[in-house]
């Protein structure tokens, strides 16, 4: 529950910014409350302007996965800071990034960095639709690539439905080649491919779905869709914004064995700070200007402050032999503890240190699924953990990030909360 200083700022923020916030979610509506104003950080806490701390689950939605103002990347951004913030011209600094994620990503033979994973993913389709001469693509109904017009759709009544723009202000022109297809069903994939086949310039797929949730890929989906994108000549993309260097040092694709042609990664490859990558193949990246005819330009694109984050994050990352195993098992953790409180009453899915956790009996592993949660009790859920020092994010349909900071006795807490919690909405849920 916001506090008397973050009830006056937001009070305040509504006056000059729409719906007192940056970015919808922020704006706590899923869970019937004001938000929380945050004013700093350290390790795996989070402290709001009345003085509250918290553990942090949210992340910064991901990229904390050192946890917040790692001291060995804030000093090298203070460094960075004193030489000047952006020259507009290139830097040493941006081939060693791109050179350190190529390496802990081969797929990427040939990079380009922008700002954020919205422009990543508008350019990577770009990209895709000028190398192969095709205008169609494939997203899929419940997962979120960022915002510009071609991607900001829902689904139509089928598979084969060509999608409506999500948003007022989108000319349904601008989603017209967009086909949506069901999340962890290939057959609906061959169904549009055998439709548009020859149309299609690519798939683009989050590789665990984390925008209405988290949702691992079920058996066979993502090897399927590399099989029938090769047969129809189209061209596979990860958007890895947030599974990207998280899941593993090479990200998804390392985690699952599956090789896209394009990949999209953000939020931790630039530490923290305003960055994103895309990249692939060199045959397809070349046609990215000035090489080729694919235009693309961004003047703080590859800037040294959140470069110089980037690299001293991704040099963690690449040296901490340990890291992965500690988060993905503080996330299990986390995992049992709210099946155990719940039981059959909840759905949690976890893939690495991503989790989940669904106020519904299904199993959820698509988008219908994932809406037949009851987020109700999500909201409250959300306010016994916020009241008792636990920060998750206030929609049931994100996901819950944990960080190399989290200590055991973090987790332990977070485990006693989580049954508290259960013990609360008891008398809500019917028999365990």
């Amino acid at each position: 529950m916001a506090g008397l200083e973050s009830e006056a700022l937001f009070k305040k923020s509504k006056g000059i910014m729409p719906g007192g916030v940056n970015s919808p979610v922020r704006a706590f509506r899923a869970v019937n409350q004001d938000p929380v104003f945050m004013e700093r950080a350290k390790g795996s806490k989070i402290y709001d302007v009345d003085g509250n701390g918290y553990i942090d689950y949210v992340c910064s939605w991901g990229p904390g996965i050192l946890g917040h103002a790692d001291s060995r990347v804030i000093e090298a951004v203070k460094e960075t800071c004193n030489n000047g913030l952006t020259f507009g011209a290139p830097t040493e600094k941006e081939y060693i990034l791109a050179s350190l994620i190529q390496e802990l990503v081969p797929s990427m033979e040939m990079l380009r960095l922008v700002n954020s994973g919205t422009e990543a993913v508008m350019s990577a389709v770009r990209v895709a639709r000028g190398f192969t001469g095709r205008d169609k693509i494939i997203k899929f109904r419940g997962c979120y690539h960022g915002h510009s017009d071609g991607l900001l759709v829902k689904a139509g009544s089928g598979a084969l439905t060509q999608s409506v723009p999500d948003s007022l202000g989108v000319p349904e022109g601008y989603t017209e080649s967009t086909l949506v297809a069901e999340y962890n069903d290939i057959s609906s994939v061959k169904d549009i491919f055998g439709k548009y086949g020859s149309e299609i310039a690519a798939v683009i797929v989050e590789p665990v779905a984390a925008n209405m949730g988290v949702v691992p890929p079920v058996s066979g989906f993502l090897e399927g869709l590399r099989k029938i994108t090769e047969q129809y000549k189209s061209l596979l993309v990860f958007d890895e914004v947030i599974t990207g260097f998280r899941l593993a040092k090479g990200g998804a694709q390392e985690y699952f064995g599956i090789v896209p042609d394009i990949t999209v990664f953000g939020k931790i490859a630039g530490g923290g700070m305003p960055l994103a990558v895309y990249g692939g193949r060199r045959d397809i990246m070349e046609m990215v200007a000035p090489l080729g005819g694919v235009y693309q330009a961004g003047t703080l694109s590859g800037n040294p402050v959140a470069v110089t984050a980037g690299i001293e994050t991704l040099k963690i990352l690449k040296e901490d032999t340990g890291i992965y195993n500690k988060i993905e098992e503080n996330t299990t953790k986390i995992r049992l503890a709210a099946e155990e409180a719940f039981g059959r009453r909840v759905c949690v899915n976890q893939a690495g240190s991503l989790m989940s956790i669904f106020f519904t009996e299904e199993k959820v592993i698509n988008y219908t699924a994932a809406v037949s949660s009851d987020t109700e009790k999500y909201a409250m859920y959300f306010d016994y953990m916020l009241k008792n020092g636990i920060y998750i994010a206030p929609s049931q349909f994100e996901a819950m990030f944990i960080s190399a900071a989290h200590t055991s006795e973090d987790i332990e807490r977070t485990c006693d909360i989580i049954n508290q919690a259960s013990e609360l909405l008891k008398p809500y849920m019917g028999a365990w």
